[in-house]
């Protein structure tokens, strides 16, 4: 029996089942993908089998699916006869947007244990923000178990199934919406005359040393803003630019548009 298998192994699978392969070892865990080359790619020398979904179904404890929301009940159809089938004890972890745990247990006709995650791109550094929520039908020994296997991805928060939707609208969509912030950043300094590496090496910097700081400190992001605005100084000629063009705003605004389409999904 293998601790982990991956359906679907694209940039959300691949990355959560690199992090898995170098915690447990390529030997623990099973690879399935419509596309094989990715899934080999993955694996890369890990030792990591790439395998079909059936088979992966028989013989993995947790079942991570990949696949996008618009999918996953296809997926379910191909892979329900083989869950259905198994004697032992098993767990679903999905990472479709929008799909609840109560909704996979329908698609199986059968209640599961299952636990619904929503990640983000960097837990392929290792510095990811992974959101779960388990069903009532996983222990606690299997919650330790999960959150030990993805414990190179980054940060892990258990949050209430109804509010994981509000929660991947930050934490899964915010990194787009902060590397728009740093492309603008790097734009601005090309416009004024640095080089165009010069200026992407800068910005990316400044965010990794500004969020660092926000982490490290516990300030409030609101004061650690003021900290950077000297009175009658460059940096707050910005801030009013920003605020004037309502920038704040349209952000929060951009949040709440990636939760309403999440709850369409």
């Amino acid at each position: 029996m293998k601790s982990a298998g991956f359906i679907g192994t694209g940039k959300m699978g691949g990355a959560l089942a690199s992090t898995v392969i170098k915690n447990l070892g390529g030997e623990n865990v099973l690879l399935a993908d419509n596309f094989i080359e990715k899934a080999k790619e993955v694996a890369g020398e890990s030792g990591a089998e790439c395998t079909d979904a059936a088979t992966l179904c028989q013989n993995c404890k947790f079942i991570f699916i990949g696949v996008k929301p618009q999918v996953i009940g296809e997926t379910f159809e191909q892979i329900k006869s083989t869950l259905l089938s198994r004697e032992d004890r098993f767990i679903i972890v999905s990472m479709a947007a929008g799909v609840t745990t109560e909704r996979i247990s329908a698609m199986l006709r059968k209640d599961v244990p299952v636990i619904r995650i929503m990640p983000n791109t960097s837990v392929s550094v290792g510095a990811g923000m992974t959101l779960y929520c388990p069903n009532t039908l996983v222990t606690d020994e299997e919650v330790a178990e999960f959150t030990s296997m993805l414990s190179l991805s980054g940060e892990l928060e258990r949050i209430d199934e109804g509010l994981i939707d509000a929660g991947m609208a930050v934490s899964g969509c915010g990194p787009a919406f902060i590397y728009l912030i740093m492309q603008a950043l790097a734009d601005g300094g090309e416009k004024l005359g640095l080089e165009v590496d010069t200026a992407l090496k800068l910005a990316r910097q400044t965010v990794l040393g500004a969020a660092s700081l926000a982490i490290e400190s516990g300030i409030l992001p609101e004061q650690l803003k003021k900290d950077v605005c000297s009175p009658g100084g460059a940096t707050i000629e910005g801030i009013y630019v920003l605020e004037d063009a309502g920038v704040p705003n349209a952000f929060i605004d951009a949040v709440k548009a990636a939760y309403d389409k999440a709850k369409k999904l």
